[in-house]
């Protein structure tokens, strides 16, 4: 039980706050009452399709375990790279013709608690918490030689994770959580998604106003750079229910109105600044508060679901520390209708049990070769593998 509730302490940071500021005003980070969070705790031996319930069609099996599992990634002769930052290293796992994964090698060590991962150029990129690196690898998937640095950013406090992808047009882009719940920064590459050019240089502020965008992928349609965010806690006078979280289109010089803002250009109480958040961009979505979107997977690829789930997306929602009653602990769908998002189902439960306990978190959703979905849990380790019956 003591080694669940390390896992579940060290996956949770990517959701907490630091309590540093960079504004004069007081803000909250956590209250000062004893927060309800929902520990994890080992799941029975019930096998895996017995505790997730997932759509008609579809089954659960585990494909791999890995403590600590975090974020996904699939090379293209197939094999899935999994980073742990708890052991600063990453994963390699194979497939094998029934499903499942074969013996796991380590592939990257001697990180900085990585998190994204991206294949570009034949290098591998790895988002350390303090700058990208990147490592050639051999035959074996494995790296050949130490990881060099390519860039750096801010790093410290709160929200630890980046995330990282390349767009079509080939440029760099990490996400870069705020170091607080809510404050205003001093450091101009917290709380936004920076652009880099394919090396990694020449790095510029694409986006701000993200509290912790840790979500991000590309629309195959319109290629425009999604993400979803983790917003703001303990906000007066309903901290259980607002503010919403969100996924937001991101446009190059956007800003979409964190600390000053939530939701459609509300002011935070804070700063109450009206005309400040008119200016701001509304998110293209809202979801429900605290339910921590740490992933968004869009499925085009995904050849082993429904044609009709192939145009939408999926979000893995870590789960909620501070309401009374738990939420989030699942996979749901961002359905999509003229390239925007309309709307969210559920897609995969059973992580959170009746009681508010749960015995996994969900981190990341991966697209395999073969079009079945792979799901990370650092809370248990486990790497779900949905595929067709």
């Amino acid at each position: 039980m003591k080694s669940a509730f390390l896992l579940f302490v060290l996956a949770t940071a990517s959701y907490g706050c630091s309590s540093s500021s960079a504004d004069a005003r007081p803000h909250t980070d956590r209250p000062a009452a004893p927060a309800a969070v929902s520990a994890v705790v080992p799941a029975a031996s019930a096998p895996v399709e017995a505790r997730l319930t997932v759509p008609t069609g579809l089954r659960a099996t585990i494909f791999a375990t890995v403590v600590g599992a975090r974020a996904l990634t699939v090379a293209a002769d197939g094999a899935v790279y999994v980073s742990q930052p708890v052991s600063n290293q990453i994963t390699r796992l194979v497939p094998n013709a029934d499903g499942a994964s074969g013996p796991a090698t380590v592939a990257v060590k001697g990180l900085n608690r990585p998190h994204g991962m991206a294949f570009h150029g034949g290098w591998f990129y790895i988002a350390n918490t303090d700058g990208v690196v990147r490592v050639k690898l051999d035959g074996s998937g494995t790296a050949v030689g130490m990881p060099v640095q390519v860039n750096h950013y801010g790093s410290g406090g709160g929200h630890w994770t980046r995330s990282i992808v390349f767009g079509p047009d080939n440029k760099m882009y990490v996400s870069i959580g705020s170091t607080c719940n809510l404050c205003v920064e001093k450091d101009s590459t917290r709380a936004a998604v920076m652009q880099f050019d394919e090396n990694g240089q020449h790095g510029r502020i694409f986006s701000r106003g993200l509290r912790n965008a840790v979500g991000m992928a590309f629309d195959p349609v319109t290629h425009a750079l999604w993400v979803s965010q983790n917003e703001r806690d303990n906000i007066t006078p309903e901290h259980e229910n607002l503010p919403p979280e969100e996924i937001n289109i991101l446009r190059d010089g956007g800003d979409y109105g964190w600390p000053y803002c939530y939701g459609d250009r509300i002011p935070n109480p804070e700063y109450g600044d009206a005309a400040r958040c008119a200016s701001t961009i509304a998110p293209a979505l809202e979801m429900q508060a605290h339910s921590a979107p740490l992933s968004l997977t869009f499925m085009n690829k995904a050849t082993q679901l429904s044609a009709s789930d192939r145009g939408d997306a999926l979000v893995a929602f870590h789960g909620s520390w501070n309401r009374t009653t738990p939420t989030g602990a699942k996979v749901v769908r961002i359905r999509i209708k003229n390239n925007k998002p309309v709307g969210v189902d559920d897609f995969i439960t059973g992580w959170q049990r009746a009681d508010g306990t749960r015995w996994g978190r969900p981190v990341d959703v991966a697209v395999l070769k073969d079009g079945s979905l792979l799901v990370s849990d650092d809370g248990s380790g486990e790497i779900i593998r949905i595929s067709k019956k």
